[in-house]
């Protein structure tokens, strides 16, 4: 077992207690692999202290050395940022100066983009070492763009990946708190890309669960009650006004379109032309929050206070299952028991009338002999139209970063809903602003 960006202090605590807490891992060989040689020993010590207090038997080493990392593994998990944070400020900042404001910029619109161009050569180049190194093992991507970076490796190499979100399991944990009921109790089927995976149905305890959430959003006053006015009550966290709060472009959505996707609004916000707009003081008319680097910076912040006070003994260890969806599907693999969860493989029929090989976010099978789509829905217009357009600028995408073609990169832009709403000749100004932003990890377009 490796995680390529083991050093990563938001990620590798919590995947290391899951698969920890794994049985089917018991005893299994843990490597953990970075560039950046910094935070390996911590990561290394966490790993042993989780392995002895949850008495998983295993082994741990950590390495800077890929081929190394990767000899003989069953299982890749990669979780990665090329550039970090200077590289993701350049992804924001550049389109703002040009009117174009992002909530996330890591999956689509012109951060999504400039993020997937330095990050698709990365993936193929660690999927090629896979195939040298560990040719059977499956590659589980959770670095953003998912789509992008799972589709280049599906493309380019023979390795078996697949792409893991936690979105639509959040949503539904959220509703079933709001409803008072079990997680088990909501079940979605999706299809769509990832961090707009389109509900086709929704299920809570054999209702129809579209239909609960007109009713809530009447309970709670109504679609206009729920945007910020002032005097506007605070609601009490986890209730059902707080989470129609929290998911009102979503809820707009089913009002105007029948369904939503089942990622956060600050996601799904991204992905259409009209949200993020001056007339919606850039998504706070929705209750969308931007995520800007101090904000992240502060995060990240926690997590390395968290690391160490693990490690100093002064907070207790995380040994709980976290929701990230590698150690259940792992665990489903090797014991053969089935497992269904919403994953981003190839599209064999999830998606009917999208294009073939395309990478598709919806509920799969997971079990000894690999992963396949539970279900052939054609989504509902005008989400088909949508999740069309974004496959293909994902598409221009990944053929620009593998190339390094400036060209296709602009044509990538220019499709996208958010990234291309302006003239195209302040778009074309952008990319090249862009690319020279962050040129020092895009050597191809040198």
């Amino acid at each position: 077992m490796t995680i390529v960006g083991g050093g990563s202090y938001q990620w590798a605590p919590e995947l290391m207690a899951d698969l920890f807490g794994t049985p089917a891992l018991a005893g299994m060989h843990l490597v953990l692999e970075d560039v950046d040689p910094a935070p390996l020993p911590k990561m290394e010590a966490l790993a042993r202290k989780l392995n002895d207090a949850m008495g998983a038997k295993a082994t741990v080493a950590a390495t800077t050395d890929l081929h190394a990392a990767l000899d003989g593994a069953d299982f890749v998990i990669v979780c990665i940022s090329t550039g970090g944070f200077r590289s993701m400020a350049v992804d924001l900042d550049v389109p703002a100066a040009h009117g174009i404001t992002q909530t996330v910029g890591d999956t689509v619109g012109p951060g999504g983009i400039n993020r997937a161009l330095r990050n698709v050569p990365v993936l193929v180049g660690i999927a090629r070492a896979m195939e040298e190194h560990c040719p059977d093992a499956w590659l589980f991507n959770i670095t953003n763009p998912m789509t992008c970076l799972t589709r280049s490796v599906c493309r380019e190499t023979s390795i078996k990946a697949v792409g893991l979100c936690h979105e639509v399991g959040n949503f539904c944990m959220d509703l079933a708190i709001a409803l008072g009921r079990p997680f088990e109790a909501v079940t979605a089927a999706v299809t769509g890309v990832n961090h707009f995976p389109v509900v086709t149905t929704l299920d809570v305890d054999g209702r129809d669960g579209l239909e609960l959430l007109r009713e809530l959003t009447d309970e709670v006053g109504g679609l206009d009650s729920l945007a910020p006015y002032p005097g506007r009550p605070e609601a009490e966290q986890f209730s059902k006004l707080d989470f129609a709060q929290r998911h009102l472009f979503k809820l707009t959505l089913l009002d105007r379109w029948g369904t939503f996707p089942a990622a956060g609004d600050r996601h799904i916000a991204e992905f259409v032309s009209f949200a993020l707009t001056p007339e919606s003081d850039w998504g706070a008319a929705y209750n969308i929050a931007l995520s800007p680097i101090a904000r992240r910076e502060q995060h990240q912040a926690g997590y390395v206070a968290d690391v160490d006070a693990w490690l100093a003994g002064t907070k207790d260890l995380q040994t709980w299952q976290s929701g990230e969806l590698p150690s259940p599907m792992i665990q489903a693999m090797l014991t053969g028991e089935p497992l269904e969860a919403p994953v981003n493989i190839p599209n064999r029929g999830q998606g009917i009338g999208l294009p073939p090989d395309a990478v598709l976010e919806s509920i799969c099978v997971i079990d000894a002999e690999g992963i396949r789509g539970r279900d052939e829905v054609t989504l509902p217009s005008p989400y088909d139209e949508l999740v069309r357009r974004h496959v293909a600028t994902q598409e221009l995408t990944v053929e620009a970063a593998l190339r390094g073609d400036r060209t296709l990169a602009a044509e990538a832009f220019a499709l996208d809903p958010l990234a291309g709403r302006g003239d195209l000749r302040v778009t074309e100004v952008m990319v090249e602003e862009l690319l020279a932003g962050t040129a020092e990890w895009l050597p191809q377009f040198a």
